[in-house]
């Protein structure tokens, strides 16, 4: 993994395809808002929708997140590492990009090796949504990715996870199961 050119990739507001838990997904630097509406354009996704964070470790999506009442970060915390994302109410800072039309923001601390080595080698969450267009596959592989995205993303060679299915989604406050 080249870690400096992926870094200044980042910074230059580019889209990185990388391997996770299920398929291959597409990410860029959460507070840059030119890279989230090239993600976006990317998948034809709706910007209402909003869109995940994964990170290495819950100190990553601190800026991110409210603050939260104990029993709720032992409650998030009891599922991560892992496939389980949780929509957690957004600091005022988040990027409204990332949350949509919601007043939370989906957030993750990943078990994928690799995603993890590369949120802490950029010393940062990054977006991370399915490496597709929406209503479509998602990629599970780095050439679908070239296939799908040719130039327009520096594909992060690796191997997915053994996951069949994305992570589950849940409301962390609620507790509601928005995805299982």
């Amino acid at each position: 993994m080249d870690v400096a050119r992926i870094r200044k990739h980042l910074q230059r507001g580019g889209v990185i395809a990388y391997p996770t838990e299920s398929c291959y997904g597409l990410g860029c630097d959460p507070m840059n808002p030119r890279a989230i509406k090239r993600v976006l354009k990317l998948k034809k996704r709706s910007p209402s929708k909003g869109l995940i964070l994964i990170a290495a470790n819950a100190r990553q999506l601190r800026p991110y997140l409210q603050t939260l009442a104990p029993a709720l970060v032992t409650r998030m915390n009891a599922r991560w590492p892992g496939p389980h994302t949780w929509l957690v109410p957004a600091a005022n800072a988040c990027p409204a990009a990332l949350r949509g039309d919601h007043n939370t923001v989906a957030v993750r601390v990943t078990a994928h090796r690799d995603a993890a080595v590369l949120c802490r080698a950029t010393d940062q969450a990054l977006v991370s949504t399915s490496a597709n267009p929406s209503g479509s596959k998602p990629a599970k592989t780095a050439e679908e990715c070239r296939r799908l995205f040719g130039q327009r993303v520096l594909v992060i060679p690796g191997k997915i996870g053994t996951r069949r299915r994305p992570s589950t989604i849940q409301d962390l406050v609620s507790g509601k199961i928005v995805r299982k």
